[in-house]
């Protein structure tokens, strides 16, 4: 997991920086993330608005062609898209998901979601999140559409 700031809202009376912000929103759902860590995923990096999980592809995630599974691809970069769109501390969820699979995870090989977004607008988002194996070659493409609800990821002070 990435080292995340621990810090208060105010640092020596200076406003969080966007950077911090993310690191704290991304901490504050790590605590809480049974299911990305109950997969063996690893948050890689957090930013505003961006995102890189991963995890090895063990025997436990192949199918029957003994390729990793397409749901476990599409958890890889449901989370990674989760903690871009919740940078901002605001509690945010998915709307609408779609993933098309390019070429199959193989047993052994680390996948890498790296989640980016392409709009926010109000309380709407559209992220991309492209799965990449250790070569480099692009695994699976993700779309993922967001929505701000209440609520905040952590306590912050203004």
């Amino acid at each position: 997991m990435v080292g995340f700031v621990q810090c208060a809202a105010r640092i020596c009376g200076e406003i969080m920086t966007p950077q911090e912000r993310a690191e704290r929103s991304a901490a504050a759902m790590w605590a809480t993330d049974a299911a990305s860590k109950w997969l063996g995923m690893r948050l890689d990096a957090v930013g505003p608005g961006t995102a890189t999980m991963s995890f090895e592809v063990m025997d436990h995630h192949l199918n029957g062609h003994l390729i990793c599974h397409g749901g476990y691809i599409f958890t890889l970069a449901d989370s990674a898209f989760a903690f871009a769109c919740n940078s901002y501390n605001a509690v945010t969820v998915a709307q609408q998901n779609s993933i098309t699979y390019l070429i199959p995870g193989k047993p052994g090989a680390r996948l890498t979601a790296t989640a980016t977004e392409v709009s926010r607008i109000g309380r709407s988002g559209v992220y991309d999140v492209v799965v990449t194996g250790e070569d480099q070659r692009q695994v699976a493409l993700f779309r993922g559409l967001s929505r701000t609800i209440k609520g905040f990821n952590f306590e912050e002070s203004l």
